[in-house]
């Protein structure tokens, strides 16, 4: 890197814009779309939940038991170690069937769920 693009501030807000453009669903892995077999009941729902929520670069969440998806973002600025959440949901004591990785939001997951009632 040479002198012009360490302290310019052109060269500086371009790299800003570029560091922003990376702060996304797609950079950080997107939503984790997660199939559980076992998962019966608000109990279950609730075991799993609590065990997610407390990893650090878990962010929003939405469980439907009908469907007996787990759907997971990460936090802004990280990604989800998607054998973490395996283990996790497993040690639990589920089965997990299936782990997708999704563009879609956590909220887009909820209200596409609802809808299919």
């Amino acid at each position: 890197m040479n002198t012009f693009t360490r302290t310019h501030p052109a060269a500086l807000l371009i790299a800003g814009l570029l560091a922003l453009a990376g702060t996304g669903a797609q950079a950080n892995g997107g939503t984790l779309k997660i199939q559980v077999n076992g998962m019966v009941c608000a109990f279950c729902a609730q075991g799993i939940e609590k065990r997610l929520t407390k990893m650090p670069e878990t962010g929003p969440l939405y469980i439907n038991l009908a469907q007996k998806v787990v759907a997971v973002e990460p936090k802004a600025g990280r990604r989800i170690d998607v054998d973490k959440v395996r283990a996790e949901i497993t040690d639990a004591g589920y089965d997990v069937v299936k782990v997708e990785t999704v563009a879609q939001t956590v909220a887009a997951i909820r209200a596409e769920m609802k809808a299919r009632k």
